[in-house]
This record gives structure tokens, C-alpha cells and sequence, in this order.
């Protein structure tokens, strides 16, 4: 007896070694290759195919494509179609514009025969600057635009806030006049402000800060969030608009559309 395994066939074929049998079992074998090759000249068209005679997956070549490298590149390219999904949803997303309204830190009237805007610090204002500005570090919440006041109370405010947190220092700054007064005018500042911000932003720039005074600073707050907000001395009122631009973030949002994120103050846990 001799045992035979046949290329074709997962099972062995156990028969005597004689001529005769050797001839049947051959033309079997031929017969067997042949439907072989025709099912795998018809799988070729669609590139992989399944062998009718051994159930198994068939590649365009002789070598058969197992099931579970199929599985997988099937898997595969679903991942990378809700890949590519996601990814035109969030482009389709504009971005977020992120405004801080900082009132300047408390002021020192140590020297009444300064004039207002030429008031330095307190000692507590220097304090409470160093601590606003670690926080808003640790949030995140770092301008890379800041539009300042020129009075002297503002620009030491921000002096501090620059030595305190690196990112600050690293912002482009402005200085704008008008802030010291426009803050007096009853319901100007908001409009005031939102045509700087315009005037000095640009599109890649997505957090500003804009650092002046109050009645102004808490009017303007107020009116872009639709919410009754209060900035005492160094509070920062965190504001955020949808927007391709500054220009868009302003015009959708308008007045009263802008979210409040928070208020951000000396003795506050943010």
C-alpha cells in the first residue's frame, strides 16, 4: 500500500502501486486541474475570487489571499474612509476665535497729583497681575495679539504678564490710545473694539487680548455675550465665536451671540 497526497485535495488517497491504478488516479488529478484553472482564469476578472472546489480565496496569481489578510484590508479601508469623513467635517468646521477683555490691574493713589492715566500699580495690582497671568497660561488661554491701552496702569499690567508667562511675551503687541478714553463713552466700546480687532488681526491669529478699562470693558463683555458680566481690577472675561476671521467671528456672532467661557480673577479657581 502506498500512501498519496494529493496537490489538490486535503485528503489522502491510500491505493496499491500498480500501473493501472497510478493511470486512473492521474487522469483524476488532470481532470481536477483543469476545473482548477478555469475557476481561477474567471476569479481573475475581479482580481481575488473564491476557488468553487476548496472553498478558499484566490488572488490573481496561484497564490491564494487568506481570509484574514482580506478581513483586515477590508477593515483597514473602512478606518480610512470614516478617517477621510471626519476629516472634511472638521475643515467644514471654522475655526474658533478666542477674545480675553483684561481690565488693567488695581491702581495705586498713593500720588494725587498724578494725573489718571499716569497712575502706577498698588502692590496688590502687581500681585494680582502675577496671578492672572500664570492662570490663563495654565488654561491655555494665551494671546498671540494683544491691543493695549497706553495708560501707565495698563501698560504695567502687561509688563508683569509678559515676565510672568513667556507666551505673552511672545504675542505681538499694540498699543491703542483710544482705549483709555473710548472706555468713558456709555455703549462705544464694543463697536470701538470690534473694529481694532479687524483692523490689527489676521486670519492665522485665533486668541486676542484686549486690555483697557472700565465702564467700557464691562459694557463691551456684556454686549458681545448677551450676559450681565463684572470686571473688577484685573478680571479677565473669556469670550469665544465660531469663525473663518475675525471679520466672520463678529458678523455671525454679532451682539449677544459670543460664548462666555469664563471670568477669569485673582481669587477665582480656573
Amino acid at each position: 500500500m502506498f500512501n498519496f497526497m494529493s496537490p489538490f485535495s486535503d485528503q489522502a488517497i491510500i491505493f496499491n502501486f500498480t500501473s493501472i491504478q497510478r493511470k486512473t488516479i492521474w487522469q483524476i488529478e488532470a481532470q481536477r486541474f483543469q476545473i482548477l484553472k478555469s475557476e481561477m482564469n474567471a476569479s481573475a476578472t475581479v482580481g481575488v475570487g473564491t476557488c468553487l472546489s476548496t472553498s478558499r480565496p484566490l488572488s490573481i496569481g496561484l497564490t491564494p489571499v487568506p481570509i484574514c489578510l482580506l478581513r483586515r484590508r477590508r477593515r483597514c479601508l473602512m478606518i480610512g474612509a470614516e478617517a477621510e469623513v471626519e476629516l472634511a467635517a472638521s475643515e467644514a468646521q471654522p475655526a474658533s476665535r478666542r477674545l480675553i477683555l483684561l481690565r488693567h490691574a488695581k491702581s495705586s493713589w498713593q500720588h494725587p497729583s498724578l494725573r489718571d492715566h499716569d497712575r502706577p500699580l498698588s502692590k496688590t495690582g502687581r500681585i494680582d497681575a502675577v496671578t492672572v497671568s500664570r492662570k490663563l497660561e495654565r488654561m491655555g488661554w494665551i494671546p498671540q495679539l494683544i491691543l493695549c491701552s497706553d495708560a501707565l496702569r495698563t501698560r504695567e499690567t502687561l509688563n508683569i504678564m509678559q515676565e510672568e508667562a513667556r507666551g505673552f511675551l511672545e504675542a505681538e503687541v499694540h498699543f491703542i490710545s483710544s482705549y483709555y478714553s473710548i472706555a468713558a463713552m456709555d455703549g462705544q466700546t464694543a463697536e470701538h473694539l470690534q473694529r481694532t480687532i479687524c483692523q490689527y488681526s489676521r486670519d492665522e491669529l485665533f486668541t486676542i487680548m484686549c486690555m483697557g478699562h472700565n465702564r467700557g470693558w464691562e459694557e463691551a463683555a456684556s454686549m458681545f455675550t448677551g450676559a450681565s458680566v463684572e470686571l473688577k481690577t484685573c478680571n479677565a472675561a473669556l469670550l469665544e465665536a465660531p469663525g473663518k476671521s475675525w471679520e466672520e467671528a463678529f458678523a455671525v456672532a454679532g451682539y449677544g451671540g459670543w460664548k462666555l467661557q469664563g471670568i477669569v480673577t485673582p481669587s477665582s479657581n480656573l
